[in-house]
């Protein structure tokens, strides 16, 4: 009898261990690849634009797209309008979405696994949301502390006249901040307000050096403005992971402008925005570190079809 408890134990571990990593690498699924995904939502997509108050509520919508093996998929999906200078209609044409999807409807899907993930949408230009997903990119190849990111074609399909005649839109996927967490082994602590200098100082500059080098200005460990905070438990020093690059001057956002304290004369002018350090060598790591990747960064570019020559070269040049 011994003997058949544990064979039976071994049996359920063995499934429950291999459903697990299946989970696993289902949830992953959807930012492992480069390939453009298609999606149309389907629904009161006016209701759901319109929505841009304070106070913004999840309009019920129904998502798909086609599987190569399996065919249509389609999913329940709960929407809302989310950001804050994106969202507003002087701004943007479209404002960026939450979506928040029910788990149990995820099942086997390119969706498994997710919770809430957030969409970037054109605001005046396609164009400007393919130059900001090269920026994730770029990101990407020097630190996995980063936000994973999958670029999307996405169509809105309403019974409302307004949106029967609009082609589809590029837009970005942003991975969860807790699943990006979790890849670097560690935890968000996204409501810990901290210095700069109480920051890992490796991953401050690393970032720091980013941004500078992409010409962003539009950042603030202090105020938490585009960063977020991760660390290997609630009691240890954080790590900056920067996101939201549409105001940099790489991107070239006719919208964005540098705030009017730091007195630049575009976002293409940059201003390094790190803490004084009086020693340059304490550098040398981070600048050894881009000097490695030169090539894989300039490829992000040199090699991407979603830009035209002449954004490639002047962005090289940049």
């Amino acid at each position: 009898m011994r003997q058949i408890r544990i064979v039976l134990f071994s049996v359920i571990m063995s499934i429950f261990v291999l459903g697990y990593f299946q989970s696993l690498s289902q949830a992953q699924e959807l930012f492992d690849h480069d390939k453009i995904l298609e999606l149309t939502l389907t629904g009161n997509a006016n209701e759901l634009i319109k929505d841009r108050g304070d106070d913004p509520q999840y309009h019920a919508l129904k998502l798909s797209y086609k599987d190569e093996k399996t065919g249509l998929i389609e999913l329940p999906v709960e929407i809302k309008v989310r950001g804050h200078f994106r969202k507003l209609k002087q701004n943007c044409s479209y404002p960026p979405f939450l979506l928040n999807f029910s788990k149990e409807e995820t099942k086997n899907s390119i969706f498994q696994g997710q919770d809430k993930i957030k969409l970037v949408t054109p605001c005046k230009d396609e164009k400007y949301v393919l130059r900001e997903y090269l920026v994730y990119k770029l990101y990407n190849q020097l630190t996995p502390k980063s936000f994973r990111v999958r670029l999307v074609k996405f169509d809105l399909q309403s019974a409302e006249t307004k949106f029967k005649d609009i082609e589809p839109l590029y837009g970005i996927l942003i991975e969860d901040e807790d699943q990006m967490a979790k890849r670097n082994n560690a935890v968000s602590v996204g409501g810990k307000i901290v210095r700069p200098q109480q920051t890992l100082e490796a991953d401050f500059l690393n970032m720091a050096v980013f941004e500078y080098l992409i010409g962003n200005t539009d950042w603030s460990v202090q105020y938490l403005q585009n960063v977020k905070l991760i660390a290997a438990d609630s009691l240890s020093v954080p790590s900056t992971v920067a996101y939201d690059f549409d105001h940099a001057g790489i991107v070239g956002a006719p919208y964005a402008r540098p705030a009017s304290e730091l007195l630049l004369s575009s976002t293409r002018e940059r201003r390094y925005r790190g803490y004084c350090i009086d020693e340059m060598n304490q550098f040398e790591a981070v600048l050894s570190r881009y000097i490695q990747y030169k090539d894989d960064l300039y490829k992000v570019y040199t090699e991407s079809p979603l830009i035209d020559e002449g954004y490639r070269k002047s962005t090289v040049k940049y």
